[in-house]
């Protein structure tokens, strides 16, 4: 994986800017600490920070290439799981090749293709391509947003990038915040609605999206979005079809130069993932499956099983671990080291986010990127085949408003009253649901029970899937680890999107098509496991210590936070032990512990960037 940014301005030579176009592409360091790149020509500026992962001895970027007199460059943060099938197309029409690395595919696919180009491809991605034929760059997002892309047009300058941090050294892009902004902060957040870049002038191309940026302006669409089709496959055809796609998903997903390996949480997503991988390792002999798995410190002292976390993973990790024959890692952190992650997963982000949910990830990836560089994820599979408690109980699906954030009264109260006033953040938050909802596409015919679940589908696989996404690309991006979604794959997302929900919950167990798909695969007992989420602390400490921090900033006048909140709620909350740790506050994993730790992420973001608010 790497990282990429640039910019456009089609009047005058930017030939004097290279020395800005360097400042944006170091900004991406992180994603790619093996090799730099950069390119300008004319009013084009292309920079890229390489993450080395096939053909290591070459591949660099930005990629340059001619054909028929005519200029082509690209520069892409991804990986082609089809590359071997386009190469052979791609030959068969004529292409050489000077590489092993899928950059050059992609290039020759654009080249023969064109903006067409998008159909062609399996695999995570995000680039950009100036064409000297059509005097237009043309930049691309995978179909779910698995890799990002942000971009900026301010007066005539077009700006793009990996993540924001890289836009914001442009001196046309500023740190400002509008009201629109703080809503997604205080009402969305830490999820944010597709195309929101949250900063003023950034946005979001959103996934599945492409666009062509030419002398006219910009134009953008949709290459591909969810389908609603009528299923007809029974229920042992839908199971042989689900594990066929996901072996084939995986299998493709394994290929690399450097060394894989699996996260291992001895749930039912990740041990599938890992089980398929060592089959396939000992099929193809290349040895045993390096596994990692994360836990904190003293957290079985601590546990408490509640219905979204019923029990511990360590002894299942444990099993599978015995089961497989993998070459397991056992990774835990202290309260410490968590809270003092918090900055740096804000960093990673360029956002408040998922707080301790976030700096764990970020310290288990560092953990790992010391003995691997590319991981496989069971990330997205609950939000694909329906397995979050939301998708089973009524009165979260008929709550009218995004189920992971069921307490938008409580949220809007934390606000200031002018800054209420002025966002408007219930209002806001209703209108992002319905818009969302007005999305989803109808099957004729469709009613009831069934639509009722097309709708939560969608919602999770647009909207609280890409939350989870952006978590996981920011987090091992930021120490330079790629991590691997075989469970994002869009052929499989768009079969599992259209089946019934009576075969999605066969044998009456969520997710039970996946696990009817896995039989064989897995031991009985951990395939019909309870789903648990990942990981959290449970440690009183880190409690303490965050809400101390809050007290802290409450208590400083120059926090730039205290104009926006309502400083005697968030007293008033850390006053009360049970608002403290049971408070509802966002999906599965955060709740009162979390609001502190949210809140104190706000206020670094708002003065380690500087942000203005207006």
């Amino acid at each position: 994986m790497c990282g990429i940014t640039g910019f456009v301005q089609w009047r005058g030579d930017l030939t004097g800017h290279s020395q800005l176009l360097v400042r944006m592409t170091e900004t991406l360091a992180n994603r790619g600490p093996d090799a730099a790149g950069t390119w300008i020509s004319g009013p084009i500026a292309f920079g890229h920070r390489r993450l080395s992962v096939i053909d290591p001895e070459n591949g660099a970027q930005p990629m340059i290439a001619r054909h028929e007199d005519k200029l082509y460059a690209i520069v892409y943060n991804g990986e082609l799981y089809n590359a071997p099938e386009l190469k052979k197309e791609l030959k068969q029409r004529g292409h050489h090749f000077l590489t092993e690395c899928d950059t050059e595919v992609l290039l020759h696919a654009y080249i023969e293709w064109g903006p067409d180009c998008t159909e062609k491809l399996n695999g995570i991605f995000a680039f950009a391509v100036w064409d000297s034929l059509r005097d237009q760059v043309f930049l691309a997002r995978d179909r779910l947003g698995v890799k990002p892309l942000f971009y900026s047009q301010v007066d005539d300058v077009f700006v793009f990038g990996s993540e924001p941090k890289a836009l914001l050294q442009h001196p046309l892009v500023q740190p400002k915040v509008g009201p629109e902004g703080l809503a997604e902060i205080f009402i969305i957040g830490p999820a944010r609605t597709p195309g929101q870049g949250v900063y003023k002038d950034i946005f979001e191309l959103r996934p599945g999206s492409a666009m062509i940026y030419s002398r006219s302006g910009i134009r953008s669409y949709a290459y591909w979005k969810l389908e609603s089709v009528q299923h007809t496959d029974n229920v042992d055809e839908t199971a042989a079809r689900v594990r066929e796609l996901l072996q084939d998903t995986l299998e493709r997903q394994l290929v690399s130069d450097v060394p894989v390996c699996s996260l291992l949480s001895g749930g039912l997503d990740s041990s599938a993932l890992t089980a398929l991988a060592v089959d396939y390792y000992k099929r193809t002999g290349q040895g045993r499956v390096d596994t990692f798995s994360v836990d904190y410190v003293d957290n079985d002292k601590h546990f408490k099983s509640h219905s979204f976390q019923p029990g511990a993973d360590g002894p299942w990790i444990q099993r599978m671990v015995d089961e497989l024959d993998t070459n397991h890692h056992f990774i835990a952190f202290d309260t410490p080291e968590l809270v003092a992650a918090l900055d740096n997963a804000l960093y990673s982000r360029d956002l408040p986010g998922m707080t301790d949910v976030d700096s764990s990830l970020y310290l288990f990836c560092q953990e790992i990127k010391k003995k691997a560089t590319v991981a496989i994820s069971g990330e997205a599979a609950d939000e694909i085949f329906g397995g979050y408690p939301w998708f089973h109980r009524e009165e979260m699906l008929s709550s009218g408003t995004f189920p992971w954030s069921v307490a938008p009264n409580m949220r809007a109260g934390l606000l200031s009253p002018e800054i209420r006033e002025w966002i408007r953040p219930l209002e806001y938050l209703g209108d992002r649901y319905s818009d969302a909802v007005a999305e989803v596409p109808k099957l004729d015919g469709e009613t009831g029970k069934q639509a009722q679940m097309r709708v939560m589908s969608y919602l999770n696989i647009t909207r609280f899937m890409p939350t989870l996404l952006d978590r996981k690309d920011r987090m091992s991006m930021g120490v330079g680890l790629e991590v691997r979604v075989p469970y994002c794959d869009h052929r499989l997302v768009q079969y599992v999107f259209n089946i019934p929900w009576e075969i999605k919950m066969v044998g009456n167990r969520e997710k039970g098509i996946l696990r009817k798909a896995l039989e064989g695969v897995l031991p009985d007992d951990v395939l019909y496991r309870k789903k648990s989420p990942y990981p959290k602390t449970h440690n009183p400490a880190y409690l303490n210590k965050v809400r101390s921090q809050v007290l802290s900033i409450l208590d400083d006048p120059s926090s730039p936070i205290l104009p926006l909140i309502d400083p005697a709620k968030i007293r008033e909350i850390a006053a009360s032990p049970e608002s403290s740790t049971n408070l509802p506050w966002f999906g599965q994993l955060m709740s009162g512990p979390q609001l502190f730790a949210y809140l104190a992420q706000v206020n670094l973001w708002l003065k380690t960037y500087n942000v203005s608010i207006g």
